[in-house]
């Protein structure tokens, strides 16, 4: 599986996780140069508090388009070290 945004792999990954429809790729499996941290976060009553990154591709940004749980609930440890994607990445296989 891809993920792709502005035409750049952002994740690659064999091993990606489906939850709810969406895709975790292993966190090893990101290619940091477009990720920047954010100070959002949310929270899900069986995956926990969510925190995310924003996309940033040339001088497109692409804001808080990436979460993942660093302490997810017991319901949801699989996703433990895994990002998820929206707001336009495409996920591909």
């Amino acid at each position: 599986m891809k993920a792709i945004w502005k035409n750049k792999i952002l994740a690659e990954s064999d091993k990606t996780v489906v939850v709810e429809d969406n895709h975790y790729f292993p966190a090893e499996s990101l290619n940091m140069k477009y990720f920047i941290p954010s100070t959002t976060t949310s929270h899900c009553p069986w995956k926990g508090k969510a925190h995310y990154y924003s996309i940033v591709v040339n001088d497109d940004k692409n804001e808080d388009a990436a979460w993942f749980y660093s302490k997810p609930e017991a319901a949801a440890q699989e996703i433990k070290d895994h990002i998820a994607f929206w707001r336009g990445v495409e996920i591909e296989s």
